[in-house]
């Protein structure tokens, strides 16, 4: 028997002989012109048996190709035939002939997909975890971007827990600027970002001080601010229906109700939950996180949250009155002290302007993973910008995200919504009621020091106290900064 692909030289040799016996006499094939019908018929025949020979040869090759094509990827061969049914159209052609930049989906990939995932939107994320870091400065409004996230039962948050690196770390440095000094702390807070994702919590016990005893802590900061955290299996503590919604509404609370943290049982939670939420205001820049956008099994996406630079001068003044005490005293005088630390508010506009040039330059590795939010428009349209945000990140917008908004940007004017980290507010009027809180000379010096910042972000510049006490006017353009997708 002849092996498939392998031309039968004895055949080929019969063939030969045959079209040697068929070849016209010599003499019509030097007087062709001459010899008339009789050089017809011997030609014709000439030609016929060349054409079966190179069609066997033909025909082999062909059965070869297509028994070793069905071996090897049958489904693409029964797909391009139609023997295999798809619910939308595919592209059954050669790989990658649709054009540059087409994602067109190939027989095999739909062929190999469960139903579940033909038919989701391609929007939504409903199978692959999601980590998300919320990338924010101090009195940003991170803390409500935060809650948009604590609030979703299928998130496991953290509320800031590098806190515990640059606490041990730079203990007595709130923003250090020495080069040295920053890779340290930029490279064990990618770390521990790394762990606590993969949800390896026991790896923040190497921060906590003093370290916890058999994976017990009540030293994790602001523990409280994780709904995850407080509730079961992590809060082990017998709760009725008042007590534990007042657990999830008072930091306090839980601390006092749930008892000491077991890490270990947080771990377990984080692992339960579909996806992972981190704030932080302790990593400068986008390009100090490349690295980890750059894993593909941490499939980080970021949100870098930003605010007028004068709205963040006016909430530190009030939120940290010791830190920023000169800068109150400049209020109060109205004269600049000498000893007065510019760097507080021109290190927040150099690294702003870093981030956000970087950011908005769509480098390759950021693509699908950054989103710029300004804190204006989240305050102005929560309900609209959240969609936004969970449409960016592929999640499933919960019914109690909506509800917490609703309950949280209506304002209120009893204490709570004065206190220093709280998220309920009249979230409108609070985007700019800076303009009422700082005295024209301190907007003017901040505005000319961030003023390439506040152009590239499209915040409007004052050039008279009257403009600037003017709530009617508003000094936030107009812009729509799209997902870098």
């Amino acid at each position: 028997m002849t092996r498939l692909g392998t031309p039968n030289l004895d055949h080929l040799g019969s063939l030969a002989s045959l079209e040697h016996h068929r070849q016209p006499p010599a003499a019509c094939l030097r007087h062709r012109q001459s010899c008339g019908s009789q050089c017809v018929r011997p030609a014709v025949m000439q030609c016929s048996w060349k054409s079966v020979v190179l069609l066997a040869l033909a025909s082999i090759a062909i059965q070869y190709t297509a028994i070793r094509t069905f071996s090897t990827n049958p489904f693409s061969l029964l797909c391009s035939v139609g023997l295999i049914p798809t619910s939308r159209s595919v592209n059954c052609t050669i790989r990658g002939v649709t054009g540059v930049g087409q994602d067109t989906p190939d027989c095999d990939d739909v062929f190999l997909q469960t139903p579940s995932s033909i038919s989701s939107p391609p929007s939504l994320n409903t199978n692959r975890r999601t980590n998300i870091l919320i990338l924010a400065t101090t009195r940003s409004g991170s803390s409500f971007v935060g809650q948009l996230f604590n609030q979703h039962p299928e998130v496991f948050y953290l509320f800031e827990p590098l806190y515990h690196v640059q606490l041990a770390l730079l203990p007595r440095l709130s923003q250090s600027r020495n080069l040295s000094e920053r890779r340290v702390m930029l490279g064990a807070a990618r770390d521990l970002l790394k762990s606590l994702y993969h949800c390896h919590l026991h790896s923040l016990e190497n921060y906590i001080q003093p370290r916890p005893a058999q994976h017990l802590t009540d030293k994790l900061f602001r523990r409280g601010a994780s709904r995850s955290l407080c509730s079961t299996p992590v809060c082990e503590a017998q709760l009725g229906p008042k007590e534990q919604s007042l657990v999830l509404s008072d930091e306090g609370e839980c601390v006092k109700k749930c008892g000491p943290l077991n890490v270990s049982l947080a771990a377990d939670t984080c692992r339960a939950k579909r996806h992972a939420a981190i704030k932080t205001v302790r990593i400068p820049q986008i390009s100090d996180l490349r690295a980890l956008m750059e894993d593909p099994k941490l499939n980080l996406k970021v949100v870098q949250l930003v605010r007028d630079p004068r709205g963040i001068l006016a909430s530190r003044i009030e939120t940290f009155r010791d830190t920023y005490r000169l800068w109150r005293l400049w209020r109060a005088t109205g004269r600049r002290p000498h000893n007065l630390d510019l760097k507080q508010i021109n290190t927040v506009c150099e690294d702003f302007f870093q981030s956000v040039s970087t950011g908005l330059a769509r480098p390759h590795w950021l693509k699908g993973r950054y989103m710029l939010l300004r804190y204006e428009d989240l305050a102005r349209f929560p309900l609209r910008k959240t969609r936004e945000l969970y449409s960016f990140l592929g999640l499933v917008l919960d019914h109690s995200v909506v509800d917490w908004i609703l309950n949280n940007t209506r304002g209120s004017s009893d204490l709570s919504s004065r206190q220093k980290f709280t998220t309920v507010r009249d979230s409108a009027a609070n985007a700019e009621n800076w303009r009422v809180k700082l005295s024209f000379d301190m907007v003017v010096y901040t505005q000319t020091a961030c003023q390439p910042l506040l152009g590239l972000l499209g915040y409007k510049t004052v050039f008279h106290p009257r403009e600037l006490r003017n709530l009617s006017h508003s000094l936030v353009e107009d812009r729509t900064f799209l997902p870098f997708i």
